[in-house]
């Protein structure tokens, strides 16, 4: 039962990102997001990717290895893609 639970936490909190990605990718744009916030962010996600491997727990990993992606590609944007990014080079 805590799986199944773990399981639906995790879809749920995990799939919260997608519109946000979807928005970001196609505005070009994270300007909004801190930086703090996306390094805090990130490196939260991983730590809680790899506490799901060692606890051998299939849900918060996975979960958290697709909200890695989802943060990967904030990043990028954030850093490489936004389009104040692309002004200010």
């Amino acid at each position: 039962m805590s799986e199944w639970i773990g399981s639906l936490a995790g879809i749920l909190t995990t799939i919260s990102f997608f519109p946000q990605v979807a928005k970001t990718i196609k505005s070009k744009s994270a300007a909004d997001f801190s930086t703090a916030w996306i390094v805090m962010m990130t490196l939260g996600v991983f730590f809680w990717m790899i506490y799901g491997y060692y606890i051998n727990s299939m849900p918060v990993f996975i979960a958290n290895l697709v909200t890695l992606g989802c943060m990967a590609v904030l990043t990028w944007i954030k850093f490489f893609g936004s389009k104040t990014a692309i002004e200010t080079k």
